[in-house]
């Protein structure tokens, strides 16, 4: 019987946030130990906030040397003593370059992977120098993204997309509170990046209408927990897009999270994704505005065509993206270098 892997994963948790129970790295370890693997799971942020007297908007900015000597010792003592096969960071964001080496000291024959899900890494130079140290480098996205980590030198980029967990998301019934003919999870802009006027366009036009809900822009309250998961089973129709809309294979979780809780979904078309979702079979594309709105008002008339592309749209997320599956293309990644998927992409 060939021995279980043991997987060190290290990510941002979140377990002090009900949003917890929402993220990718949640569903990932769950495919890893469906997978028959061993995980130890890290949450090296927490570890920072438990040894940094600053919070908040300060947490970064002044972090005192010895938190991050702190929680760099204690991570590398548990590393040591794991042993582990693989070293996964689920989130790069708050590594160093000297984090990354403590961590390899400690198991100098592991390999190790790194996952980034932000778009236009090239402005977050720490990241790229912390991504330097893996085996590998994997995105939610390809094209210029992904060349972004190859060009700086890291040996193995690979895309590898979102994953949903069927054993959570499904079309629940829900309370009238969540119904709604069109709803929008997500913020009609990010700060620090470029707008995406159609994505802003949309929110806002949606965020005035009686008919549509929309969550975390335009002073909306965001979902935490299973509720992000009713929020889209009670619309008819759950918009995807993203903050750039022209890089092969981009896509944020919204994407998958839509049709696994058996929501139709109207999504941006973004170069590649029909390897991923078939136009008109699992769900809908549109390029603009105007046609976004022009196939939503066709598709709430009716029903019963919307409601076959949406449990045709659950059946491919389900059988395709499920957490236990994306976990296994990142095994056969580290294991062979590439995995079987049509979508797949490795630099």
């Amino acid at each position: 019987m060939q021995k279980a892997k043991r997987i060190f994963v290290i990510a941002d948790f979140k377990g002090e946030s009900p949003r917890s129970i929402f993220l990718e790295e949640r569903r990932l370890v769950k495919g890893f130990i469906r997978c028959g693997c061993d995980v130890q799971r890290f949450s090296y942020r927490n570890i920072l906030m438990q040894y940094n007297p600053f919070s908040g908007k300060h947490f970064r900015r002044f972090m005192p040397r010895f938190a991050r000597r702190t929680a760099d010792d204690i991570l590398s003592k548990q590393i040591k003593t794991y042993y582990p096969d693989i070293v996964v960071l689920l989130s790069m964001k708050y590594m160093t370059t000297e984090t990354i080496s403590a961590a390899r000291n400690a198991a100098p024959d592991a390999t190790f992977i790194g996952r980034d899900g932000d778009p236009f890494p090239e402005t977050k130079p720490e990241r790229i120098a912390a991504a330097k140290q893996m085996d590998t480098v994997i995105m939610p996205s390809a094209g210029k993204f992904l060349r972004t980590y190859k060009n700086a030198g890291v040996p193995h980029c690979a895309f590898v997309p979102f994953s949903c967990d069927p054993d959570i998301q499904y079309h629940h019934n829900v309370d009238d509170k969540w119904k709604a003919d069109i709803t929008f999870l997500g913020t009609a802009e990010h700060s620090k990046l470029p707008r995406d006027e159609d994505r802003y366009i949309l929110a806002k036009k949606l965020s005035n209408l009686p008919n549509a809900k929309v969550y975390a822009c335009f002073g909306r309250p965001k979902t935490q927990g299973m509720d992000c998961f009713y929020a889209i089973s009670g619309a008819k129709i759950g918009l995807s897009i993203n903050i750039t809309n022209d890089v092969y294979l981009y896509h944020s979780d919204r994407f998958i999270n839509i049709p696994a809780c058996g929501t139709f979904e109207l999504a941006k078309r973004v170069p590649g994704y029909e390897l991923m979702f078939t136009d008109g079979t699992h769900l809908r594309y549109f390029d603009t505005v105007d046609e976004f709105f022009e196939l939503a008002d066709w598709y709430l008339k009716y029903k019963e065509e919307r409601e076959r592309i949406a449990r045709a749209g659950m059946e491919r997320a389900h059988n395709e993206f499920n957490c236990t599956k994306i976990a296994q293309h990142m095994l056969d990644l580290i294991e062979t270098g590439s995995y079987n998927a049509p979508w797949v992409e490795i630099l």
